[in-house]
């Protein structure tokens, strides 16, 4: 099947910041689909999606399963020979993100959020980005974390600077990298590259004592996935504004 109908793929998007990046987007007209380790979970939030009315569907991904990412490129090549919007959502923490490691962290922490926060998230869009190239307005999206800004780290006045926990934070940092290496590399395409700090959001990874709804945190990838073309690439935003690298 191909359609004209614009389709994003949300990596994680079956809870939290993920989800409501599909709902947004859902609510737009853009078919959903959902990329999820757990074919129930997945199941509960398309039932959540579908009842808005929203058209989604779930397909396996894990982020440490590299087939299911050549499976979703069959998947979206067959169905739309195209894929108009990635979000690369799922991520984790293994760390406590306000307990400074730097002398401590341990080698398996820092391989373990790297192989998924990093290295996953440039395996899956390389593989994907064939058919991103053969969208009108392609959009890929890396959710970051304001935790990887080193200008910000480097201030001690700043609202992060205690929030050292280095696996966590070098791994977006070593994101918003590939994100601008890959912005220039697109720079005179139609595609667009950029990456999203969500803000702090009440979500397992946020925790209760968050100043956002999840119902927010999905606010920036859901501009940053509609931008239009005048938009920017290339960029580290919250809310529609920029953040410092």
């Amino acid at each position: 099947m191909n359609t004209q109908q614009k389709v994003a793929f949300i990596t994680g998007g079956n809870r939290g910041i993920g989800l409501e990046t599909a709902r947004g987007l859902g609510r737009l007209g853009i078919d959903v689909v959902l990329g999820v380790r757990d074919p129930q979970k997945g199941e509960e939030a398309l039932a959540a999606l579908r009842a808005e009315g929203i058209t989604a569907t779930a397909i396996a991904f894990d982020a440490l399963k590299p087939a299911t990412f050549q499976n979703a490129y069959d998947y979206f090549a067959e169905r739309y020979g195209r894929l108009d919007i990635l979000v690369n959502n799922a991520g984790i923490a293994l760390e406590s993100l306000f307990e400074p490691n730097a002398s401590s962290v341990s080698p398996a922490t820092l391989r373990g959020t790297f192989d998924v926060n990093f290295f996953a998230v440039v395996q899956l869009t390389q593989t994907l980005l064939p058919l991103i190239r053969q969208a009108p307005q392609g959009r890929i999206v890396n959710l970051s974390s304001i935790l990887g800004s080193l200008t910000l780290h480097s201030d001690p006045a700043s609202p992060i600077a205690q929030a050292k926990a280095l696996a966590y934070n070098a791994s977006k940092t070593a994101l918003n990298a590939f994100t601008v290496h890959l912005a220039d590399e697109l720079r005179d395409t139609p595609v667009k590259v950029n990456s999203a700090h969500p803000g702090w959001v009440k979500t397992e990874m946020g925790g209760e004592q968050a100043p956002m709804e999840v119902a927010d945190g999905g606010r920036t990838s859901v501009q940053l996935a509609t931008l239009p073309d005048d938009g920017p690439s290339g960029a580290f935003i919250h809310m529609g504004e920029p953040l410092p690298w």
